[in-house]
């Protein structure tokens, strides 16, 4: 079973993150789980999805205390909350950082670290006014680190969830980021 655990702010789509990636799952004939841990919180407070994944039903229902792979949608939280806290050794952090890889402190050894400006990524698929949700932009650099799924069930399950521009503006934003992921 590989667990993800997705780490934004209220309002930046973690958990339609991770609700995407179960249905492109299903496309890929695995069995996905995502549910999110939040309480009151307000648009913009920190906030964690959980999603599991494997070749047989997944009946665990409780949070992933021992991620495989952490993605942070915000770069402001990456240097503000411990989001690599219980991440596996070895474990892949994928990361909203438009800036040099140096300036992180990662207190666990990665297999892979990798880097996307999903802020810009957003801006440049819904244009400057929209407010940049960086959700599908991380899927798109999930599925280039981790090959877990096809970029076209990826889309797929976006063109289920959403119609017409929005669709559209997500799968550029799935794309962008695919295509501009740095790994390290």
């Amino acid at each position: 079973m590989i667990e993800i655990r997705f780490h934004g702010r209220g309002g930046q789509g973690a958990v339609t993150a991770a609700e995407i990636m179960v249905e492109a799952m299903m496309y890929e004939g695995k069995y996905a789980q995502a549910f999110p841990m939040f309480a009151g919180e307000r648009r913009g407070a920190p906030v964690a999805s959980f999603l599991r994944i494997d070749d047989k039903p997944v009946r665990i229902h409780q949070q992933c205390y021992a991620p495989d792979i952490c993605v942070v949608l915000d770069p402001g939280l990456v240097t503000l909350i411990p989001w690599h806290s219980g991440l596996k050794p070895g474990g892949i952090a994928i990361l909203n950082w438009k800036e040099s890889p140096d300036a992180l402190k990662i207190p666990v050894k990665l297999s892979k670290l990798a880097l996307v400006d999903a802020t810009d990524v957003s801006i440049k698929a819904f244009g400057q006014t929209a407010m940049p949700i960086t959700n599908t932009a991380m899927v798109g650099a999930l599925a280039r680190v981790t090959s877990l799924v096809k970029l076209e069930n990826v889309n797929t399950a976006i063109k289920h969830r959403f119609s017409g521009r929005i669709a559209e503006g997500n799968i550029t934003a799935v794309k962008l980021a695919y295509d501009q992921t740095r790994i390290m």
